[in-house]
């Protein structure tokens, strides 16, 4: 057992501090074992994270709502065994929502958590939730995404400033399409832009267009970016413009997501005039809080920008005719259900 697995294992061991009552909202949750710490870089606890959680409710409630939603759970701290847990603990109360997704690979369906209210976030804190992974759709319709995902993953010898560089084109290709981007740390090392959309097209349409934007940007800084499929093809020193994550049951951390690190560092909604002097792990549990009373949500105006992904789609037909192959799907993990 790794050295901070097992301190974590000792840790939860020895806990004994005696449950406390939270209110939110209308509801009251009881949070077990307030004391546990989680992110051992600062020492910060369970409780630390309910009220992180509490303190940007309207952003994550607003980042999750009517969403499928997979928890990553960490029973004993980030330190400890990691948990994807896709259905909906057993226990919880009443008033917890749900909605029913299908997996076609295991011809299975699960029950996972839609959040439309402060306290399901923190009724799935405490069941040890640190990270919530929502859909790209929502529970009126889970097939038809509303939220189209542009994923900027830099490769290992990738620098920030080349994240950067290519977020800034991203941007102008947006503002050419006429579509509104609303930027986030992802809580690593990449960043992440939102793009509402009409709930009109399936996950591989809204995969097409999404590989059409990407290869446009590609095209304006192809010395910087890169839409090469498979990891060992890629210049390792490139930032991937992933538009995989627009593929079914695929899922990245939500905005005002936790990460499970041991800094508890946080993926934070920015302006796009933060990009250039932004550093991802100065956001974290300890300082967004602050940042979220001064500023307010970010991307609370997202839902009255829509945007309709015809124009990419024409982009993809193209590209198509072209001989610009969208590679299929992956499967591997993709559609896991058995947790």
């Amino acid at each position: 057992m790794a050295e901070s697995t097992k301190r974590a294992a000792e840790s939860a061991t020895k806990s004994s501090t005696p449950a406390i009552e939270i209110p939110v909202g209308s509801r009251v949750v009881r949070v077990s074992n307030p004391d546990r710490v989680y992110f051992p870089t600062r020492g910060e606890t369970k409780l630390d994270l309910v009220n992180y959680y509490l303190s940007v409710g309207d952003g994550i409630v607003n980042a999750l709502r009517e969403r499928p939603c997979m928890m990553h759970r960490y029973p004993t701290g980030v330190a400890g065994e990691k948990v994807h847990q896709k259905r909906l603990p057993m226990g919880a109360p009443p008033w917890m929502e749900t909605v029913r997704v299908f997996f076609p690979r295991y011809k299975r369906t699960a029950d996972e958590l839609c959040v439309t209210e402060l306290a399901h976030v923190i009724w799935a804190v405490q069941m040890s939730t640190v990270e919530f992974h929502p859909w790209n759709s929502r529970r009126a319709d889970t097939e038809k995404p509303d939220e189209w995902r542009i994923d900027l993953d830099p490769m290992p010898e990738s620098s920030f400033d080349r994240v950067r560089r290519v977020a800034h084109v991203a941007r102008e290709v947006l503002d050419e399409l006429g579509a509104v981007g609303w930027p986030k740390t992802s809580g690593g090392s990449g960043l992440h832009i939102y793009v509402r959309i009409r709930p009109e097209h399936g996950f591989e349409d809204v995969r097409r267009a999404a590989a059409a934007f990407a290869r446009e940007v590609e095209r304006r800084v192809p010395q910087d970016a890169t839409t090469t499929w498979w990891r060992r093809d890629r210049d390792p020193a490139a930032v991937f413009v992933d538009y995989n994550q627009n593929t079914r049951d695929h899922t990245i951390a939500a905005a005002y997501s936790v990460r499970g690190n041991p800094e508890g560092t946080v993926s934070t909604p920015i302006a796009w005039e933060e990009i250039d002097a932004v550093n991802p792990r100065d956001l974290t549990i300890a300082t967004v809080p602050t940042r979220f009373a001064a500023l307010g949500d970010l991307h609370a105006g997202i839902d009255d920008a829509v945007f309709d992904i015809a124009p990419l789609l024409e982009w993809a037909d193209r590209d198509e005719r072209e001989g610009v192959a969208l590679p299929a799907a992956e499967e591997a993990g993709a559609e896991e259900a058995d947790r």
